[in-house]
């Protein structure tokens, strides 16, 4: 079954919400679990097997990761059970369905936020934009970014999450000069 990136991390995702409510699940009953949830994301009946086997392959993967760990119940099964790393995860993906509400009217006002992380966190420096561009966030400047709602319940979760509290900054402003292409982008006007 060729899985496009979307798919893995869905069935990834998956894989730690079952993990999630269940705690501690043996082996045998990751996939069925999983098989379960992704029929929203797998169309195709016919491949049920295959489903179980790259399940499973995830699983791996994961442990990989450090993201779920694998140990035994006492009865001797296999069993995995998510890591401190894979609970960040969980709640990375539960939080990627947060979204910022639009209010009846613009108060007038834009939320910048400004960042300055270090070249050795670069990685964090780029999941920072793509959740910004996520969360509907256009550039000013590649560390300047701009959204017209109230906002800082969700930027404060981000910068908790990534642990750059002081890196990041939350501005409020009454203007930004030549804007009218941001209200067009925004559907401000």
């Amino acid at each position: 079954m060729k899985m496009t990136p979307e798919r893995r991390t869905k069935v990834k995702q998956a894989i730690l919400v079952t993990l999630g409510i269940a705690g501690v699940v043996t082996l045998a009953v990751v996939a069925p679990n999983c098989v379960q949830l992704l029929k929203y994301v797998i169309k195709s009946p016919g491949q049920r097997a295959s489903r179980h086997h790259y399940i499973k392959s995830v699983v791996g993967k994961m442990a990989k990761k450090g993201l779920v760990s694998f140990g035994k119940n006492n009865r001797g099964q296999t069993v995995v059970r998510l890591t401190d790393k894979g609970q960040k995860e969980l709640k990375l993906y539960s939080f990627g369905t947060q979204t910022i509400s639009k209010p009846r009217r613009w108060d007038g006002k834009y939320r910048l936020i400004i960042f300055d992380i270090k070249e050795w966190k670069r990685g964090v420096r780029d999941e920072l934009r793509n959740w910004l561009k996520q969360l509907g966030f256009l550039p000013l400047q590649q560390s300047v970014w701009v959204h017209p709602y109230e906002c800082r319940e969700i930027i404060v979760l981000l910068k908790a999450h990534f642990k750059i509290g002081r890196e990041v900054l939350y501005i409020t402003a009454d203007e930004i000069e030549n804007d009218r292409w941001l209200k067009r982008e925004f559907g401000l006007e």
